[in-house]
């Protein structure tokens, strides 16, 4: 029995990596549908997304199906409990790759406000922080895990950088206001994948250590 559900253990973790590769994916085709003005990538990232959507939902399914059966205990449910709340947010990182890549296809529509310079360095940190949290899920290293947390202030304050760049443009120039506006949301969704990565990074805390970090503010030489 114990083999069995060692193996089911291990093909749960298998579709949580899995998922997480089509978001990784999700996100450098929504970026690189921006920057190279390709409106066809930014389609084909949207008309993936049921396919993220379904697997999450095979996931949850699955999770269900081994507490009920398996009546798991300690580290075990930790783990169940754990890829249910990472499915949860990646599959938010998939809707945003989508937002993101609907505003590639509103922004390819106009000319080019500006080069895109900050938008795919905050883009590629957060995609390194979905990575390296799914990395730490399956090496359980917990230090990977509070490395990642630590890499979400970069992108805030590139979110920032952008949006204030982006006004400064509106304010002198009025015609570029839908244009700017949808950057900075797309700054804005990047932001929030981050935020995501970091929720993640959390969980991987508590599957390690038993830990629950949320909320919670870490001191500086935790973070280092």
């Amino acid at each position: 029995m114990s083999t069995v559900f060692e193996r089911e253990l291990e093909d749960l973790k298998g579709k949580v990596l899995k998922l997480g590769s089509m978001v990784e994916k999700a996100i450098s085709d929504s970026i690189k549908s921006l920057v190279e003005r390709n409106s066809k990538l930014a389609a084909e990232v949207i008309d993936k997304d049921p396919q993220v959507n379904a697997l999450d939902v095979e996931i949850d399914e699955e999770c269900i199906r081994l507490i009920a059966l398996r009546q798991p205990r300690a580290g075990d449910l930790r783990l169940i409990t754990t890829a249910m709340k990472i499915t949860t947010d990646l599959e938010r990182i998939g809707d945003l790759a989508v937002d993101v890549s609907e505003r590639a296809l509103e922004l390819n529509e106009e000319p080019q406000l500006k080069p895109y310079i900050d938008i795919p360095r905050m883009a590629e940190i957060a995609q390194g922080m979905v990575r390296d949290a799914l990395d730490a899920l399956v090496k359980g290293d917990a230090k990977l895990a509070m490395d990642v947390i630590k890499r979400d202030d970069q992108v805030d304050m590139l979110n920032v950088q952008v949006f204030n760049e982006l006004l400064f443009f509106m304010i002198q120039d009025p015609h570029t206001v839908s244009r700017a506006t949808r950057i900075t949301y797309v700054s804005k969704y990047i932001e929030r994948i981050g935020d995501h990565a970091t929720n993640i990074a959390e969980m991987v805390v508590y599957l390690v250590e038993g830990k629950i970090i949320r909320h919670m503010t870490i001191p500086e030489d935790k973070k280092n």
